[in-house]
């Protein structure tokens, strides 16, 4: 298969000032980057950086945009794993579809992620139709993770951490977890998402303990609403 249908093509630029990360996940990112810019001088005491991240939480919490942010601050291309075309029927082929790619992210010394990790990392035996394909799968990311050179930087999410192959999980030197966001990061998320519109727009019911993703679609909906009732009403004024 071509290389380029395996890989999502995304050119969204998101920064890390975009994001609106707890504290805790913030500072690690910011370590991270920080690593990955002084990787040279860091090299020359035999330090290694952390270029192996499992991304883990809840859906629609940020952890594609994460990928993004980090993609951007460190001048990096971003290769999103197009998981509908790299699985295959069959599994030798979905292994050799995930080289190709492990292969470009490191020549390019690039950021590779792949989103829904569990379906290709699911732990050795879980699977009782084709145990012995999706050990030979898991042997060759085993593989291709350990080798993965260290100017390249590989993020893995997920929203099933507990069905990962635990050699898989193992590979991976930073697991950051991504919780729903406190009532007050939502707060400032709403008042950024509402800054585009005019302020008699800016009326809409927040709701809570919800996704990012699933705050925007709200805020979008509640936002149409009030656009589409005001534009009603300037029609039927117009009419009169």
């Amino acid at each position: 298969m071509n290389i380029f249908d395996l890989i999502i093509n995304d050119k969204e630029q998101v920064t890390l000032n975009d994001m609106f990360l707890d504290e805790t996940n913030t500072q690690k990112f910011v370590q991270l980057i920080k690593e990955h810019i002084y990787i040279e001088e860091l090299s020359q005491y035999g330090l290694p950086v952390n270029n192996k991240i499992l991304l883990h939480g809840s859906s629609g919490c940020g952890k594609t945009m994460t990928a993004k942010a980090i993609a951007q601050a460190l001048g990096k291309n971003i290769l999103i794993l197009n998981l509908s075309n790299v699985v295959c029927s069959r599994i030798g082929e979905t292994s050799q579809n995930i080289k190709q790619v492990f292969d470009k992210a490191g020549r390019e010394k690039a950021v590779l992620f792949l989103d829904e990790f569990d379906q290709i990392g699911k732990a050795r035996g879980n699977d009782d139709k084709d145990v012995g394909e999706m050990r030979r799968l898991v042997n060759t990311l085993i593989q291709l993770i350990d080798y993965y050179p260290e100017q390249a930087l590989l993020l893995c999410a997920t929203n099933h951490p507990k069905i990962i192959d635990t050699a898989l999980l193992r590979r991976f030197q930073l697991r950051i977890n991504f919780e729903m966001p406190l009532p007050e990061i939502l707060d400032k998320y709403y008042d950024k998402l509402l800054s585009r519109f005019p302020k008699e727009l800016h009326n809409i019911e927040r709701k809570y303990n919800i996704s990012f993703a699933e705050a925007k679609d709200h805020t979008f909906t509640a936002v149409k609403s009030l656009l589409i009732k005001e534009l009603e009403e300037k029609q039927k004024c117009a009419e009169v």
